[in-house]
């Protein structure tokens, strides 16, 4: 089983035990930054989001990154330039939700 299966698995498994940990529980948003593919999914602890993102290329070692969002904040994630650019995403606490989006290059 390749590493990338190996942390998709481990991060439905983590999603699964957290969402029956809250009413409804989070969504898992995925990620696309072009040659690196995950998911993201957030708890909520003392009015702020722990968010956590899962990262793999197709058989690279995943990353996992972790951010505490309060309302209004935002993390951005992105790839080097390669042969394909710059690519981003930025995830976002709006409100009571998690924002997965694609963002220009700035850079």
């Amino acid at each position: 089983m390749s590493l990338r299966k190996l942390a998709f698995i481990a991060a439905a498994v983590t999603m699964a035990s957290v969402g029956t940990a809250s009413a409804g529980g989070p969504r898992a948003h995925t990620i696309n930054l072009g040659g690196i593919n995950g998911v993201a999914y957030y708890t909520e602890e003392a009015g702020r989001f722990h968010v956590v993102a899962t990262l793999a290329q197709q058989e690279g070692l995943p990353i996992r990154v972790e951010a505490v969002l309060a309302p209004g904040q935002s993390v951005v994630l992105s790839t080097a330039k390669g042969e394909a650019g710059l690519t981003s995403v930025e995830l976002s606490r709006e409100a009571d939700d998690l924002t997965v989006r694609p963002v220009a290059a700035t850079n």
